[in-house]
């Protein structure tokens, strides 16, 4: 899973999602990518899950680029534990995602491929994706 390997602080705010991506909303490596049209957290294990769905559909051909990192730890309190006593421990990580960020990028395959690869990735996250073209086709 991807996790960073040293943060300033342990623990963060929860934030607010809002607004569009600003970074991050265009194609830069690829040919075909998966686009996030809500706003939604991302887990470590959620990047991991859709990336093996691409891998496994494009079986080998082609590249990947993996546009999201998850740098933002949630936390979590103890099953059956009383209000107050602190913020819980770290327990996972997240990336914020919000509407027009790309998430992954595919070249070196046909189109067909990389429409049903990004889309059963898009089925593995919690919001809503799409899959665009550079020279926008699909």
């Amino acid at each position: 899973m991807l996790s960073p390997k040293k943060v300033k602080y342990r623990k963060k705010m929860k934030g607010r999602m809002k607004g569009a991506a600003y970074r991050g909303s265009k194609i830069s490596f690829g040919d075909y990518a998966l686009k996030a049209t809500q706003c939604g957290k991302m887990t470590s294990q959620q990047i991991e899950a859709a990336r093996i769905t691409i891998n496994r559909t494009i079986k080998r051909g082609g590249k990947m680029w993996i546009r999201v990192f998850p740098d933002k730890p949630m936390t979590k309190k103890p099953a059956e534990t009383r209000m107050g006593k602190g913020k819980g421990s770290p327990e996972y990580w997240v990336a914020i995602v919000k509407p027009g960020r790309i998430l992954y990028e595919l070249t070196g395959v046909e189109e067909n491929l990389a429409l049903k690869a990004l889309t059963l990735a898009g089925n593995k996250l919690p919001f809503e994706t799409k899959v665009i073209s550079k020279d926008a086709t699909i």
